[in-house]
């Protein structure tokens, strides 16, 4: 995991070395909100470390939504409320056994136990997690996943996208696989988008070209439903062939 880092006043980025899945703090005094922890135990471990060295106190989670690599915690946090929207919170429960199976058997039994407690909000992060300063809007959609949940911090100007607008993968409607969800999730994001100035997404890296990875997914996705086909570079990157496969299987069927 690289060290956590400064991206703009208030906002802190950890990435891991897995997936390049990024690990966010925001951060109001002493108080700190934290999103999406992951990914190895040995990188919670490090994390928990930096915070503690910051001297630090962890007053609440939120989970983006309900994949394993979003959902985890360590004892280090504290015991702080975690919070997720209701369709995540209720996938997180509902699918907890199958998750588990994802992390694989060699992940340690406490963090397996921490794995996906998330508690359910959609009007917003509760005061009680909020650091002092730190504004946040939640955008709820069902792009990538049920549920899925991008943060925006109006103050800052900072979009914390969740599994989306990522530099280094490609759109992925994932489960339940539903193309015009997450269409209809990009244009959510768009008025966003267009005001933000860093980009935080699940995996890839922190930006300040929101509107062109914006663009770049509408592209990419209307080149698969006209054409059936594309150039977009992401296709080359790790994991991603599989992925742009199943994306051909999907695009078929909107043509």
């Amino acid at each position: 995991m690289t060290r956590l880092r400064e991206v703009t006043p208030g906002v802190l980025v950890a990435t891991s070395r897995r997936m390049s899945t990024n690990s966010t703090l925001l951060v109001g005094g002493s108080d700190a909100l934290l999103i999406d922890p992951a990914w190895m135990p040995d990188e919670l471990d490090a994390l928990a470390g930096a915070i503690r060295r910051r001297s630090l106190r962890v007053i609440g989670g939120f989970a983006t939504h309900a994949h394993q690599d979003h959902l985890l915690w360590h004892p280090g946090f504290g015991a702080a409320p975690r919070w997720a929207s209701a369709r995540t919170a209720a996938l997180a429960a509902s699918e907890r056994e199958a998750l588990i199976q994802f992390l694989g058997d060699d992940f340690p039994e406490a963090l397996v136990e921490l794995m996906g407690r998330v508690r359910s909000v959609d009007t917003g992060v509760p005061s009680e997690s909020t650091p002092t300063g730190i504004e946040i809007e939640l955008i709820i959609h069902d792009g990538h996943a049920p549920g899925h949940t991008a943060l925006w911090l109006p103050a800052q100007r900072v979009l914390i996208a969740g599994d989306m607008l990522s530099d280094v993968e490609l759109p992925l409607p994932f489960h339940p696989d539903d193309l015009p969800a997450y269409v209809h999730a990009l244009d959510r994001l768009a008025p966003y988008v267009a005001q933000a100035e860093v980009i935080i997404p699940g995996h890839g890296n922190v930006g300040a070209d929101a509107p062109a990875r914006l663009e770049a997914d509408r592209r990419y996705i209307d080149d698969m439903t006209v054409r059936g086909e594309s150039s977009d570079s992401r296709i080359h990157n790790p994991g991603m062939f599989e992925e742009h496969a199943h994306m051909q299987e999907l695009a078929r069927g909107m043509r």
